[in-house]
């Protein structure tokens, strides 16, 4: 019977957990494969000591008070006053709302950042490094794929407000719709500037008229259903897939050749003037 005993306790004393939950978690949550086993099993107990801790989750005994200072610091974990020092699992929700709080205020962070970086030393170091790589690379070069949607998108947008003429753009009416305030800012800066800007859709006259009014352009409903921008007539953005595609999958060619782009600029004056 005492054997018994002891035969359920050991048993009971090691935490059994699937490889791919422990995978997934510490995906989630940030942490290293012992992090995540450790706070499992404080999970799993409520309450109890490094020792306890090392013995259920099977992490080496001389690493767990460092894991769990760690977690500690992170906010997984509660430290409980008294002797023998015990350690209290937080619970996942209020990990969760901490965690999330954190990321926004990072991301905050890294935003400001970002916003004044033009205005650095560094910047401008950056500018004169790439005009340096730039002026050997001829324009039949200069031709690249873009992979993402929202890759796509910067990429569209810094090819559109380097034009000083013309832009060219067939879209649909959802991706007009759907990136408005980026085509909308966009559209503004170049008018300012006088760039003639004509917009075709592959949707009906409805559509376009409505996308008028908002976009503040001109925009033509045409049989045309294709996904491109060429600015002035020399650098040119085309898609490989419909807008009905996973984002991460959208696929595109950016291509700088005023030969090929300046053919696409007149066909597009074709079907602009039927």
């Amino acid at each position: 019977m005492i054997y018994l005993k002891h035969f359920q306790g050991a048993v009971e004393s090691k935490m059994i957990v699937k490889p791919e939950l422990i995978k997934k978690l510490k995906g989630y949550f940030d942490l290293n494969i012992y992090e995540t086993k450790v706070w499992l099993a404080l999970l799993s107990k409520g309450i109890s000591s490094a020792g306890e801790i090392a013995e259920i989750s099977s992490v080496p005994r001389s690493r767990t008070y460092d894991v769990l200072e760690s977690l500690e610091k992170r906010g997984f974990v509660i430290q409980k006053l008294g002797k023998p020092v015990k350690y209290i699992a937080v619970k996942p929700e209020v990990v969760i709302e901490k965690l999330k709080n954190n990321t926004t205020t990072q991301a905050e962070e890294k935003i400001k950042t970002l916003s004044t970086l033009k205005d650095t030393v560094e910047y401008k170091e950056l500018k004169e490094l790439h005009k340096t790589g730039f002026e050997p690379i001829k324009n039949h070069e200069l031709s690249t794929s873009i992979k993402g949607r929202s890759n796509l998108y910067l990429q569209m947008k810094s090819v559109m407000e380097s034009a000083t003429r013309t832009i060219h753009l067939t879209s649909s009416a959802f991706e007009l719709t759907k990136k408005m305030k980026m085509f909308k800012e966009t559209f503004a800066k170049l008018k300012k500037r006088g760039v003639d800007i004509k917009v075709m859709i592959g949707d009906d006259e409805t559509e376009a008229k409505k996308l008028s009014k908002k976009l503040g352009v001109e925009v033509k409903s045409r049989p045309i259903h294709a996904r491109f921008v060429v600015a002035d007539r020399t650098e040119l953005i085309f898609t490989i897939k419909p807008t009905n595609v996973h984002e991460d999958y959208d696929y595109g060619v950016w291509i700088n050749s005023p030969f090929f782009t300046s053919s696409l600029a007149y066909m597009f004056e074709m079907a602009w003037k039927e």
